[in-house]
């Protein structure tokens, strides 16, 4: 069984390790979602395609859920020295933006390997070999797109402003990408290939949002609905990390399993609900979507294996 998972986040990177132990690595492959892409300090920056990296790879801060295990951030604080002589306007040495050092290892091999002319593909294949993992890791796109926040008060911001600098504590009115990018070559051929495709248990908004305003996916993914199955990552009304539920409620979609059925109804045939939720699953089945009720908390490895197996019985009916 070939498996396509499209994904962005930590709950999608606990998913993913789930998922390896259910089925062999080289049957699976992730598309990850590079909305939240950035440059800073002269360095391409992909959150999501790191955070599944470190966690696959058993390196992830088990703390913070982002980031590598025992990091040291000697880096950071050395910039802090500049902020005292730093212009008005400058946008030099931000620390806003923790990297630890470690960590800048990967960009700094991220950002070389562009420069001489490689894709993100290629790249992204040679960070996931050099960490050790056996599944096929796929950026939705060889270009950027970038996710936007409209802010409450008018303001327009990158994603990592809102998500990180902003701590995701202010209410949002849009969310926008901009860009020309396409889904890479490689991308949709897993995605076009795949026995089934999950859809991950990430952000509706921003982290399976932007895969899906790239042109043609939603197409490609409608044509192929019969074999998608979609998680939930709304369990009881809320998110349990980061602030999809808020985001929802803030941008007029119910938080709740209802809504998300109502987003990925045109594209998946089952929903995989909490059992939270269970007395919810008449009002997901009346979206047009079936539901499918699993544990979907992943606190611990056996309960990921469980939720990867039932969304793979899922698929089909």
């Amino acid at each position: 069984m070939t498996v396509c998972v499209v994904c962005g986040g930590v709950g999608a990177a606990r998913f993913l390790a789930g998922l390896l132990g259910v089925v062999p690595a080289g049957e699976v492959t992730a598309v990850v979602n590079t909305g939240d892409d950035t440059e800073l300090h002269g360095l391409a920056i992909s959150p999501d395609l790191d955070t599944i990296t470190y966690t696959l790879a058993g390196a992830i801060d088990p703390g913070r859920g982002w980031g590598l295990v025992d990091e040291t951030w000697r880096a950071m604080e050395a910039l802090g020295r500049y902020a005292a002589v730093r212009p008005d306007g400058s946008a030099a040495a931000p620390t806003w933006f923790n990297l630890g050092d470690q960590d800048l290892a990967t960009h700094f091999y991220r950002t070389a390997r562009l420069a001489e002319g490689a894709t993100l593909t290629e790249v992204t294949a040679e960070i996931a070999r050099a960490w050790g993992l056996g599944l096929t890791m796929l950026p939705m796109s060889d270009e950027p797109l970038r996710t936007r926040v409209t802010l409450a008060s008018g303001e327009v911001v990158s994603f990592q402003d809102y998500f990180v600098r902003l701590r995701h504590s202010v209410p949002v009115a849009g969310v926008e990408f901009t860009g020309s990018a396409r889904l890479s070559p490689a991308a949709e051929a897993a995605l076009g290939d795949a026995g089934t495709i999950v859809i991950a248990p990430s952000n509706p908004l921003v982290s399976i949002g932007p895969v899906r305003a790239l042109p043609g996916v939603d197409e490609l993914l409608a044509g192929r609905r019969e074999h998608s199955v979609a998680i939930s990552p709304i369990v009881g009304g809320a998110a349990l990390k980061g602030p999809a539920d808020r985001m929802l409620a803030e941008l007029g979609i119910e938080p709740s399993v209802v809504g998300v059925a109502r987003l990925y109804a045109p594209i998946a045939s089952a929903l995989v609900i909490d059992p939270a939720d269970a007395h919810l699953a008449d009002a997901v089945e009346a979206e047009g979507i079936r539901a499918v009720v699993h544990p979907s908390i992943m606190s611990t490895p056996d309960l990921a294996q469980a939720l990867a197996q039932a969304t793979l019985a899922a698929q089909g009916g």
